[in-house]
């Protein structure tokens, strides 16, 4: 595992506000609640109206489900007032492939996000400053951009072809601001050919861009709320909720893969690879590691092999109440892993009532009294909140018992789960 490396004790603000800037995704309207039924498992939440709500005993037909090969149309937007400077193929090579391969990693190759980039740049009909882009985006003026670029680029793009759209602007000019880089949902959709479109993602992002932002902007067109902590003076850090270990919460993070309950919740995980704690008694289990798959690359503590099937048991969930549970997943330097921080299994509490940004998950640290890569980590306090092999640990209110007991040939992780209640929620 790599050894925690010295940084300043603060980060410059310049840091700070690219950290802000990044993981910028909030919401527009919310688009109508349509309930498909979807896992049946026990321990899984129901949805709320909540929005993005973790509850996933439905999935929100309002949203494109990436459980099939999904196309994605990137829509370049120049503007009278600036030349641009980069071209769509270099702005296309800032996200893709990166993008798609997260995604196919994340679901163990269930899932294919196919890129159509535009091949030259459309014209938008007013200046870049008359927008007036920015993070907490006027809805007039916001309203005013989507028109403008769906009737721009409508001559040109069938969007009856495509499950995600991406209008993606001249980085250079001179009214773009990268800190408006979000997923806006609409109320009315906007229709072009035939066709409804619900959501638009939003690209301002610069040249280079931040790394696996358009991945975690994508996350929202799959319905996955937002997991950092935005303060409300928009000072302090954003990354109190999770730390370095999703990409909801962090594209900056040096474990970003989704946590299994968002990757259960998008159809990549079986029924059969969650494990169900009962409230009587321990229960004995062993789980791979999250970013273990058929195509991962060999890693993991002690040598073990991380390597996995990419089919065996991948989350234990302990109902805590109607709408709560906690989650335990283990975590090894594997995958979209590969330069995790700590290893072992990782636990966290999800509550389906709590919207996209306001903490729905929150990682649980089993070291609350040390740090780790504090240099490189987006939070320290949580880079080293896994339980690790050989440790024991009791979740502080919920009062449950974790005991990493060991590593399989294959890597995988062993381990005990003791709850303290003895009757179901």
């Amino acid at each position: 595992m790599p050894r925690p490396l010295p940084r300043p004790r603060l980060r410059s603000a310049a840091a700070v506000f690219t950290t802000m800037s990044a993981v910028a995704a909030t919401s527009f309207i919310t688009a109508p609640s349509i309930a498909e039924p979807f896992a049946a498992s026990p321990c899984a939440l129901t949805r709320t109206e909540a929005h993005h709500s973790e509850g996933l005993d439905t999935w929100n037909a309002g949203y494109p489900r990436p459980t099939r090969a999904l196309d994605a149309v990137m829509v370049f937007l120049s503007f009278p007032d600036a030349a641009p400077r980069t071209t769509p193929a270099q702005l296309t090579a800032d996200h893709f492939p990166a993008t798609t391969d997260f995604f196919a990693r994340a679901s163990y190759g269930r899932f294919t996000l196919r890129a159509h980039p535009g091949k030259h740049w459309i014209r938008m009909p007013r200046p870049s400053t008359a927008y007036a882009m920015q993070r907490d985006w006027n809805a007039s003026h916001r309203a005013a951009y989507l028109r403008d670029a769906l009737a721009a680029a409508d001559a040109e793009v069938d969007f009856s072809r495509y499950d995600v759209v991406y209008f993606v602007a001249d980085p250079d000019a001179p009214g773009v601001d990268s800190d408006a880089t979000k997923v806006v949902n609409l109320d009315t959709p906007l229709r072009a050919d035939g066709t409804d479109i619900r959501r638009v993602v939003t690209v301002f992002e610069q040249h280079p861009p931040d790394r696996l932002v358009l991945a975690h902007e994508t996350g929202h067109v799959f319905d996955l709320p937002d997991l950092y902590h935005r303060p409300e003076d928009g000072r302090g850090d954003w990354d109190t909720h999770v730390g370095d270990w999703d990409l909801m919460g962090s594209q900056f993070g040096l474990a970003p893969d989704l946590f299994a309950w968002h990757k259960w919740k998008l159809g990549w995980l079986e029924d059969r690879q969650v494990v169900c704690v009962p409230g009587s008694g321990p229960a004995r289990l062993t789980l791979e590691s999250l970013g273990a798959g058929p195509d991962a690359p060999a890693a993991g503590a002690a040598g073990a092999p991380a390597f996995g099937t990419g089919r065996g048991a991948k989350l234990a969930v302990v109902r805590t109440g109607p709408d709560s549970a906690l989650a335990f997943e283990a975590r090894g330097a594997v995958g979209n892993d590969s330069s995790t921080c700590r290893q072992g299994v990782l636990v966290y509490r999800v509550r389906a009532t709590a919207p996209s940004g306001t903490g729905p998950v929150q990682v649980v640290d089993a070291h609350p009294g040390t740090e780790a890569c504090w240099r490189h980590s987006v939070y320290p306090p949580l880079a080293d909140a896994p339980v690790e092999l050989g440790e024991s640990f009791t979740v502080p209110d919920d009062q449950v018992r974790v005991e990493v007991q060991g590593r399989t040939a294959s890597g995988a992780w062993t381990l005990k789960i003791t709850p303290a209640r003895t009757e179901p929620v």
